[in-house]
């Protein structure tokens, strides 16, 4: 067994509340749930309006099958919202 997590650093650099940068992480964070059927959910930075930090976890019984799906979310992320940008991230498998 195998257990992926992602530690995903967004910078949100058009937003100017909580409250907007809620509505940017909300719907991101359920079209990735949806789409790839992973947990995730924003980890630091809670109060920073430009700034967001999501982890990202999945189970699997191939380590490489987990790496894969969690670069696939990455690269999800970058596509889904031209106003949240992929600042940096990092995969580790356990």
């Amino acid at each position: 067994m195998a257990v992926g997590v992602c530690t995903i650093y967004l910078s949100i650099p058009a937003n100017h509340s909580l409250k907007g940068k809620r509505q940017v992480l909300k719907s991101l964070m359920a079209r990735v749930r949806k789409d790839f059927n992973v947990s995730i959910a924003e980890v630091e930075q809670q109060d920073a309006w430009q700034a967001a930090t999501l982890g990202v976890a999945c189970v699997s019984a191939d380590p490489a099958y987990a790496h894969g799906l969690l670069t696939k979310v990455v690269q999800a992320i970058s596509a889904y919202r031209l106003d949240a940008e992929v600042i940096d991230f990092e995969i580790e498998i356990y």
